[in-house]
């Protein structure tokens, strides 16, 4: 009898010890001074994290980790170039915690939104950018072990941050009238068949075209609406003045570099539209027909 009172007593005990009338406080012990009950999370949330913007370095390895880890300018990931071993192990820098904010976009802007540095998680890839020579700028390749472990990096940080396709971007289009990078050589098509980033679909473009040859006079009117629409800080002049000539490039390196000239032709207007189409199809306005535009 004695053995089932002093089991009945060590049951009573437990069941005490793990009874309370009131919430337990979180991380007590970190908060010197006062509790915090975390039990009523608001719906009214989401996530810091809007945006994945990859950039080039201009600089090979060790300058880059020099510029990114001890200048004025920072990134939270670094992907390594083709002459670093660490390319070949599938590993990359982590400069700053996804939590703080890395200074990597400048004075930014995308639907509407400034100061992206804020919002976005910025990934530079080591990469010489460009040269000049007499006629034109020459622009390095990609190395393709390095776009594979950009997508690997890209998809896991998309998928913790649930960043949608229009929100992959690279520099040039958060500061089209002040960045070139990651460049017209650089393979968002191919990104995009792997689920990072967005791409226009082909059968939309060809009914955009309506019939029209992709270097035919495109509407510069309907280009600044669409390009607004998609996400490009654009001037809505209705005509091809500098801004909106360097953003027209800015658009051209990333979903038509085959030709990134700046003009506004009848593809560039397709491409716009179709991105609209797919990406923001509740945001179209009324366009404007060719005969009634503004453009010079």
């Amino acid at each position: 009898m004695k053995n089932i009172a002093l089991i009945a007593l060590i049951f009573f005990i437990t069941g005490c010890a793990n009874t309370t009338d009131s919430p337990q406080p979180d991380n007590q012990a970190s908060h010197p001074g006062y509790q915090v009950n975390s039990q009523h999370p608001s719906q009214s949330q989401s996530e810091r994290v809007r945006f994945l913007i990859l950039h080039y370095t201009a600089a090979n390895d060790a300058e880059s980790l020099r510029l990114l880890s001890q200048g004025t300018v920072s990134a939270h990931y670094l992907v390594p170039g083709t002459g670093s071993p660490l390319l070949n192990q599938s590993t990359v820098y982590q400069l700053v915690a996804e939590d703080k904010r890395a200074w990597h976009a400048g004075v930014s802007e995308w639907r509407g939104r400034t100061h992206l540095n804020d919002s976005s998680i910025g990934i530079e890839i080591v990469n010489l950018g460009y040269k000049k020579s007499s006629k034109s700028l020459e622009w390095y390749p990609w190395d393709g072990r390095q776009i594979n472990l950009v997508a690997r990096l890209a998809r896991d940080i998309i998928k913790r941050y649930d960043i949608t396709p229009d929100r992959v971007l690279g520099h040039s289009d958060v500061a089209p009238t002040r960045k070139v990078d990651p460049g017209p050589l650089f393979p968002w098509q191919q990104l995009a068949e792997m689920g990072i980033g967005a791409w226009p679909d082909r059968s939309t473009i060809r009914h955009y075209l309506a019939g029209r040859a992709p270097d035919d006079r495109g509407s510069v009117r309907n280009i600044q609406i669409d390009l607004a629409r998609y996400g490009y800080a654009i001037p809505q002049t209705g005509i091809l003045d500098a801004l909106t000539q360097q953003t027209i490039t800015a658009f051209q390196m990333h979903f038509r570099p085959s030709d990134y000239s700046g003009k506004a032709d009848a593809e560039t207007e397709a491409i716009a539209a179709a991105l609209v189409a797919k990406y923001h199809p509740d945001s179209q306005i009324l366009r404007h027909p060719p005969e009634s535009d503004m453009d010079i």
